[in-house]
Parts: C-alpha cells; sequence; structure tokens
C-alpha cells in the first residue's frame, strides 16, 4: 500500500468506534512480543494525563528530555496537518515509509486479535498505540513522554509501567464517557498510577484532589501537588512569557497564563525522572515547540489559532485574549465537536466578539453551523453572527478585516487551517 492507502485504512478501523479497555492492546502488543516491556522501552516511560495542558506538558517534557541528551520517543494526539506528527523521535515524525512498513506488519495481528472469542476488532487508537510502541522500540529511546488519548484507567496507553505518573488538572469533558463529575472523571485519570511509581499533579479541583491522593495513597506511590504558589510569571508578549519556576528563571515560547502551571508541572516531573541541571531544564523550556495552542501566522489581518475544546480552555483562552488584544476587535471563527459543552465555549467566547463566522469541524462530530449560529445568538444577542460552513470560506471573508481574527473550538478546526495556510504559501510559491 501506498502511504495515502495506509492511513486511509487506518482512519478507516475507527468504524469499530472508541472502546475503552486494556483486552485489546494487550492481546496485540503480546503477539508483538511485549514491546513495551522489553529493552530498551521498560521503564522509560513518564505517562501523561489530564483534561487539559497534557499536551503542552508533554512537548516541554520531550524538549528538556533532548536537551539532556537524551533519545526521545513523543506520542500525543491528535495531530493537526500530518498524520506522522502523532509519533515522534527527538522531534521527528515518523516517516511515511515507516507508517506503511509497521501497519503491513500489525494488520495481520489485528485480524488474529478479531478472531479471538473474547476480543473484538483493535481501534484507531489502539493501532497507533500499538505502532508507536513498536516504532520506539526500534529506534532505542531512552525516554518516551507517552500522552493518553481519553481519560487514562482504560486508555489504551495505560499498559505501560512509567517512571512518573502525571495528571495535569481534571475538570469536566469527555462526560459521555468518563463520568459526569470532576470526582468520577479524576477517578479515570487517577488510573494511571501504579504502585510504587510516583505521581505529579496540578489539579486544583479538591474533588478531584482528593480522589488523586486517596488512589496514589493505595497505590503507596509517593504524590506532588504542584501548587500555583510555586511558579510565578515574570513578564510576557506574544513572543512568549519569563517565568520563576521551581527556584529557576526560565523563557517558555508559550503564551497565557495556564502555561505557567504546565511548566511547572513539567520542571517537578523533569526533577523526578530524568537527571537533569537547571540549566538544561531552561534551555528546554525555552526550546519548547507546540503549534496550535495561541498560535498567531503571520501576516495581516493578525490570526490565532487555538485549539480550546472545552469549557475550562475556552475560559483560559478568554483570559489570555483579555491579556494581549484587549479592546481590539475580534471576529471569531468557531467550530466545535457536538459531543463538547458547545453552550459553555460559546458563552464565555462569543461576547467577546464583534462578530463570529460559524463553520464545520473536519470530523464527522463536528456540530452543525446552524446549529452554533444559534447558540451565539441566544448567548451573545449583541453580536454579529452567521453561518460561514467552511473555515476557508471564513477566512476569505476575513481578509480585509482589521482587529484580531481567532480560530478556535477545536483542534481538528485549527490542523484543518494550518493544513489550509501552508497550502496557500506553497501554490503562491509555485506561482511566483
Amino acid at each position: 500500500m501506498t502511504y495515502e492507502q495506509t492511513v486511509e485504512y487506518l482512519y478507516g478501523i475507527q468504524l469499530f468506534g472508541i472502546k475503552l479497555g486494556l483486552e485489546n492492546i494487550r492481546a496485540l502488543l503480546a503477539l508483538m512480543g511485549n514491546p513495551h516491556e522489553t529493552s530498551p522501552l521498560a521503564g522509560r516511560f513518564i505517562h501523561v494525563a489530564g483534561t487539559n495542558g497534557k499536551g503542552s506538558v508533554a512537548a516541554m517534557l520531550n524538549a528538556i528530555g533532548q536537551r539532556a541528551g537524551l533519545r526521545v520517543g513523543l506520542y500525543t494526539s491528535p495531530h493537526l496537518v500530518s498524520f506522522c506528527e502523532r509519533i515522534q523521535v527527538n522531534s521527528q515524525p515518523i516517516p511515511q515509509a515507516d507508517v506503511v512498513r509497521l501497519v503491513g506488519e500489525i494488520r495481520p495481528l489485528m485480524q488474529r486479535v478479531a478472531e479471538m472469542p473474547e476480543h473484538a476488532h483493535p481501534t484507531f487508537f489502539e493501532a497507533i498505540t500499538a505502532m508507536a510502541l513498536r516504532y520506539f522500540q526500534e529506534r532505542r529511546c531512552e525516554l518516551v513522554v507517552w500522552e493518553t488519548g481519553m481519560g487514562g484507567r482504560l486508555d489504551a496507553t495505560n499498559v505501560v509501567t512509567p517512571s512518573v505518573s502525571v495528571i495535569t488538572n481534571v475538570q469536566l469533558d469527555h462526560a459521555a464517557y468518563l463520568g459526569d463529575t470532576v470526582a468520577k472523571i479524576a477517578v479515570e485519570k487517577a488510573g494511571i498510577i501504579k504502585p510504587g511509581v510516583p505521581v505529579v499533579t496540578a489539579t486544583a479541583d479538591m474533588a478531584a484532589l482528593e480522589v488523586i491522593a486517596r488512589t496514589a495513597a493505595e497505590a503507596h506511590a509517593p504524590l506532588t501537588v504542584v501548587r500555583p504558589g510555586g511558579c510565578q510569571p515574570l513578564g510576557d508578549d506574544l513572543r512568549g512569557q519569563r517565568i520563576r519556576v521551581g527556584g529557576i528563571e526560565c523563557m517558555i515560547p508559550l503564551v497565557g497564563a495556564h502555561q505557567v502551571m504546565n511548566a511547572a508541572t513539567a520542571v517537578t516531573t523533569a526533577r523526578l525522572a530524568l537527571k537533569v541541571s537547571d540549566e538544561m531544564i531552561c534551555e528546554g523550556l525555552a526550546r519548547t515547540r507546540w503549534p496550535g495552542r495561541f498560535h498567531m501566522l503571520p501576516g495581516k489581518p493578525v490570526v490565532v489559532l487555538d485549539g480550546a475544546h472545552n469549557l475550562a480552555a475556552a475560559e483560559a483562552l478568554g483570559t489570555t485574549l483579555e491579556r494581549h488584544f484587549h479592546g481590539q476587535r475580534l471576529t471569531l471563527i468557531l467550530g466545535i465537536l457536538r459531543d463538547k459543552d458547545c453552550e459553555g465555549v460559546c458563552r464565555v467566547l462569543a461576547p467577546r466578539a464583534t462578530e463570529v463566522l460559524t463553520v464545520r469541524v473536519p470530523s464527522e462530530r463536528t456540530a452543525s453551523p446552524a446549529e452554533l449560529t444559534e447558540i451565539c445568538r441566544r448567548v451573545a444577542p449583541g453580536v454579529r453572527v452567521h453561518n460561514a460552513n467552511t473555515v476557508a470560506a471564513a477566512l476569505e471573508e476575513c481578509n480585509d478585516h482589521d482587529g484580531v481574527v481567532l480560530v478556535t473550538g477545536s483542534l481538528f478546526l485549527v490542523g484543518e487551517t494550518l493544513a489550509l495556510v501552508q497550502r496557500r504559501r506553497l501554490e503562491a510559491g509555485l506561482n511566483q
């Protein structure tokens, strides 16, 4: 198969849906010789869960580990533009040829799992989790920063025994799968805690923290809670911010007050998991790259991309907008998945805008633009709202706008926008 055919096959596996549980992935990995339990991967994982911020923390740990001289595997989801972004070694996405090769290896094994009476066909996420483990084993990674997909306890990534478990925070999201209260969701996140393995969390919600602390105590897993008092912002602009964290001053090229706590979580984790100096930590943080999070595109008008997809992320985004663009005209291009808190996100962001253009997200789970238009008109009656249908059409409408254009509501939408911008730049270069 070609790379394009291979990725199409993987996406086709999504027809099997989302099935939380470890039985299938364990069966598949057993047929592969359990690469996560063999040299050099055994015990080399930092497992990162959390409602928001887990991707940013993973990106920071990836950069710190590389600065410490390690060969670092990074597993995250979803991708923005290319499927290959999900599996990286030293910040280099997996080559397309290796995607084709690894799918060729695991495809017959997945069929064998599907034929076992006690199992079902592995899901899309289970398949790429197995691929990532094989690739990191082959590349002899000395550290793997391992982000959960959803929840933790029954997430396919929970087959590993890490050196540190990280729970960034616990807030309401994926309620249909994880529970309708923060405490119930905390049970799922705390499911990544392993006996005797240190745990780091920046969770502020007391109900969630009680669950995490109890689970850690039962597992005799030392718990470190990152508190807001241990990190302070020292100054910021649209290029990043200077912070004091863990007794050292560092620069992070990520915008937003919430990134200060993410950095503190990464620093605390790095000190537990790695032999790393303060200088390495600071240099690693300064090299962090994590696109799609308050990501400004060059040119006019000012276009900001942010993957805020739940209420807490929208509130953090609103705070950052107020900090950097107070008083400026805001055009909001908004697309949200229908299983998210559409009304909550709209209620936070729409009233801040001068104009809202609603669009589809490139996913079968998208909320309809008409539905979002209705919600925004209800929660922000003084704001002009209309259906642009696609992000391409919405951006065309904004070409001559002044102020700020914000594309948000879903990382899938941010990825579509980045791909569109890259394609237009390529076409412009070819036509010169």
